[in-house]
This record gives C-alpha cells, structure tokens and sequence, in this order.
C-alpha cells in the first residue's frame, strides 16, 4: 500500500513538471536547457529509486532515507563513469556547468616549509607555524574520523587506517605537494589530536549504544510530551545494534577480508586528494564537502553489508547491493585519476620509500604464512604427537596387572620358563 501511494507520488511529480515546462516559454540557451533536464531526469529516477528499491540493512529514521543515498551512488556512479569517457580537457571544462569557477587550474598548497613549532626568529608571534596549519580541515579531521569509527566500529582497525595514511602521505608528497607535511603535523596534530580524538570519541559512542535498551514504543502511546520528544530523537539512532567483531586472524578468508577493506578505504581516502587535483577543484569547494558527506552515508550502509556477509555467509549468500556500488565508485574514481594524469601517478617513489614498502609487504606476507599456513601445521604437528603419547600411555595402562608388573613382561618370562625346561 506503501509503494503504490508513493508511486501516485511519483506520477504527480512527473506530471508537475511537465505541466510547468509546458506553462513557461522554453528558454533559448541549450546550455541551460540541458541542464534543467539532466537534473528533472535525475529527481525523477531518485523519486522513482526512493519508492522501489530493495530496502538495506538500517531501517532508522526511516528506510526512504537509505534508498535515497543507493540511489545517489548510481547518479555519481554513471556521473563518474561519463567523466571517464571524456578527453581530459574536455572532463576539466565539464565541470563548468557545475560551477562556472572550475575548470580553472589552482596551486597546490605546501603544508611543509619552516617546521619549527616556535620559532625565535619571529619576535611578533613564535608559534605562528601551528596557527597557519591551523584551518577548516582540522575539525573536518576530528568529525571525519569519529564518523568513519562509527562505520567501522573496531579500534584497531581505525588506528591501523590512521597511521598508514599519514605513512602513504609521506610516500606521495613527491606527487602532491598538498601530501608534505611536518612531522608534528604528521603524528601529533593528525594522529594523536584530530584523528585520536574522533576515534576515541566515536568509541565511547559506540559503547553507549550497545548498552543502550533497544525497546520501542509508539508515539502516540506515550504519554508526556518529554516522552514524544524523546522518541523523536531517539528515531534518529539504531533500530537495534549489531558489534562487529572482526576478528581477522581467525581465518585467512576474514584476514583477506578485513586486508581488502583497510585497502578500500585507504584508497577512498587518496582519492579526494588526487580527484580534486586532477580535475582542478579547491579543497573548500562544496563539490569536495558533498562528496565526503555521500561517502559518509553509504560506508556506514556498506561496511554492515560487508560485515553481515562475512559473519552470516549461510543467512547473507551474496554482498550488499551498496557495498559493490561504494566498490566501483572508489575503482572508477582511481581510474579517472590514473587516465587524467598519468605522468603525476607513474612518479617513480624514492629509493628509500620503495625499500619500507618492499619490507612492510614481505613483513605482512611472512606473518600471513607463519599464522594461516607455518603454524596450523606445526599445531597440528604437536596435536597428532600428544594424541598418539596419550594412545600409548593409555594401552600401557590396559596392559599393566595389579602389581605394577605388564602382562607383556610376564608372558615373556613364562616364554623363558618354557624353554629352560625343554
């Protein structure tokens, strides 16, 4: 009943519109035109994905909303997937119709440069290198990351995206100049401040709602209105609450798993850098803010997707329809990059950069066959050993007589008997 009273929804916004570009004069300016009805077409089919799509893993604050965002990942994907099939100056000069003051070249900025957290030289104000790294994207830090806990839900593996992120900014500053940092810029303001911080505050968040009692009233059953209010608000957190407990080194399927998603989303994550430089957009841009607030929205749908799939193979038989769509977005993403700029991407990584890395896999790969392969057969080496020692004690044990002698040694001392008296 639901979906048809939302597909008559449908039908009156279609035949609104159309009743509006008939009423008015059809302007002269293709340009404009065309974009008019690139975003009626688009309002049309998020109406239509937003009343018919397959419903997802959250159903709070209401199950439209999540369908909303699937049906985004499919504009931006097919957006993503036009962009890719474009010349590159042509793909820079599109996004003129997005906002006129794109497809204009910009510097990139230095966060390097004089590293000196107080600086003598400067008599007026000694700590102005702090203040000068001190802009918008230090709270974008701290929220960015306090969200993305709530999305993963595991300490370790926010901590292990935290660090090797500052590790590959130090790997691609030769590339991006937006990548060279300081090191108390590197370790204390990122990892420790901003990124520690949302971390630990997304945690305490988390602990929160598993202990949180998860019984649901109507709201018109309630009877105060700090009740009703309450509900309200409450409408806005989980229907129920799942822990992810990844455990990746109970299996090496869940260890490949869980190495895929840090990958995944260390990729993501280099993608905002190199989008923004390849198709020539300021970091403040709200194309930029959009983007990580559409990320936002369907990594939390698609890491329970991931999850349920590797918990409950049996109940989940495939992955979540969002997470191969956050998949290929983030592929088509890296492939717009490496196809618009292939000379900053191909940038051959110093000699000392290629030696942690070459050590960092061989440590992984070492660890890898020492606890999936090496160590399984040398447990089940000793298991076999201690089954057979226990065997072997326990036929002694049957074999032995009441007065600690064994049977064995007794039919052989009536053998010798036998044969002294032949």
């Amino acid at each position: 009943f639901r979906r048809a009273h939302t597909l008559t929804v449908l039908f009156i916004l279609t035949c609104a519109l159309g009743y509006v570009t008939l009423l008015e004069e059809t302007p002269q300016d293709t340009a404009y035109n065309t974009k008019r009805g690139i975003v009626a077409s688009i309002l049309v089919f998020l109406c239509f994905g937003v009343t018919q799509a397959k419903d997802g893993p959250f159903s709070r604050p209401h199950p439209a909303y999540w369908r909303f965002w699937l049906c985004v990942s499919v504009v931006y994907e097919l957006f993503l997937i036009f962009i890719l099939f474009q010349t590159v100056q042509d793909g820079r000069q599109f996004m003129k119709y997005i906002d006129p003051h794109l497809g204009v070249p910009l510097p990139e900025r230095d966060y390097g440069g004089n590293c000196l957290i107080y600086d003598p030289g400067n008599g007026t104000d000694p700590f102005h290198n702090i203040w000068d790294k001190l802009d918008g994207f230090v709270p974008a830090h701290f929220f960015g990351w306090y969200l993305k806990t709530l999305m993963i839900r595991d300490w370790w593996m926010c901590m292990i995206i935290s660090v090797m992120f500052e590790f590959l900014e130090y790997s691609l500053e030769h590339q991006l100049p937006n990548f060279s940092e300081c090191w108390w810029d590197h370790w204390i303001m990122d990892v420790i401040l901003c990124n520690g911080l949302g971390i630990y505050c997304g945690m305490k968040t988390l602990s929160w709602l598993s202990l949180k009692t998860y019984k649901w009233q109507g709201l018109w059953n309630i009877p105060t209105y700090k009740g009703k209010m309450k509900r309200i608000v409450f409408q806005f957190t989980p229907y129920s609450w799942v822990k992810f407990e990844w455990k990746p080194a109970s299996s090496l399927r869940r260890w490949l798993a869980v190495c895929g998603i840090i990958f995944v989303f260390l990729l993501a994550e280099l993608n905002t850098f190199y989008l923004k430089f390849v198709l020539w957009m300021p970091p403040e841009h709200y194309l930029v803010l959009l983007r990580l607030v559409f990320f936002v929205n369907v990594g939390g749908v698609a890491m329970r997707e991931i999850y349920d799939f590797m918990d409950d193979p049996k109940f989940h038989k495939k992955l979540g329809q969002q997470a191969w769509l956050v998949a290929a977005i983030t592929a088509t993403e890296f492939l717009i990059v490496v196809k618009y700029d292939p000379y900053t991407l191909t940038l051959s990584l110093p000699f000392y950069i290629t030696q942690c890395w070459i050590l960092g896999i061989i440590l992984v790969l070492t660890w890898t066959a020492w606890r999936f392969f090496i160590r399984d057969i040398t447990l089940r080496y000793k298991e076999i050993r201690r089954q057979k020692q226990e065997h072997r004690h326990e036929k002694d044990k049957c074999l032995s007589n009441g007065d600690g002698h064994s049977a064995l040694l007794d039919e052989l001392n009536g053998n010798k008997l036998r044969e002294r008296k032949l």
